[in-house]
């Protein structure tokens, strides 16, 4: 999954983006909103992890100009405000969470995970499919015999792509943004060569290739 993080401290910014990406999301940084507009203008992102007090341009202002735009990915505003009016404006804007500053790195996760099921129409705690159980904590998964598969970084950020998106046919560069990083190179056959891998682990049938199309997850819920 995809994420920006919008926000001005660039000390706060690099520790808060290199626990998304520890925590298996592909992290992406904006310092002001307006590099976040440039940024939501050419990339799909999952969920955005919004500062209110930005320079020049509030979040709130940018959360607007968002919303407006009919722009529906999930939005957690961080801000050190704290006050129940700010609370409220950030809602009545389309807003989906809010978290306060100073905050744990394990709460900040915990909301992300839970807006971006419910984004794709999972309401329970987790991730489970087909016999299959991803366990977002340990970044495993769980087959059908109860055993207990590790996974790799990247498995496991395709795997969960993959399960968020049941039955959805997704392109390889859709799931290059989604999944990879911008700075990794030549894609090459890279992801074919993850998918081969996934195969391996949870079974050949469960993600089905379409040629000219990309692969859809075919575990059936």
């Amino acid at each position: 999954m995809r994420l920006l993080l919008v926000e001005d401290d660039l000390a706060l910014a690099s520790n808060l983006v290199g626990d998304l990406r520890r925590a298996g999301y592909v992290a992406d940084h904006a310092a002001s909103g307006e590099e976040a507009e440039l940024r939501v203008g050419s990339t799909l992102y999952d969920a955005v992890v919004l500062d209110l007090g930005l320079p020049k341009r509030t979040g709130l202002e940018v959360l607007k100009t968002w919303r407006d735009q009919g722009r529906q990915f999930p939005i957690l505003i961080l801000s050190a405000r704290d006050s129940w009016q700010d609370r409220v404006d950030g809602l009545k804007l389309g807003a989906d969470d809010y978290l306060g500053k100073p905050f744990r790195q394990e709460e900040l996760v915990a909301r992300l995970q839970a807006l971006i099921r419910r984004a794709s129409g999972v309401s329970r705690g987790g991730l489970e499919i087909g016999g299959l159980r991803l366990d977002e904590d340990r970044r495993r998964v769980v087959v059908a015999d109860g055993r207990g598969i590790e996974l790799t970084g990247t498995e496991f950020r395709l795997l969960r792509y993959f399960m968020l998106n049941p039955g959805k046919v997704l392109a390889k560069e859709h799931l290059m943004v989604h999944v990879f990083a911008h700075d990794i190179g030549s894609p090459g056959n890279l992801i074919e060569v993850y998918i081969k891998r996934l195969r391996e682990k949870i079974g050949p049938g469960c993600i089905r290739t379409l040629r000219g199309q990309g692969y859809q997850f075919m575990a059936e819920a």
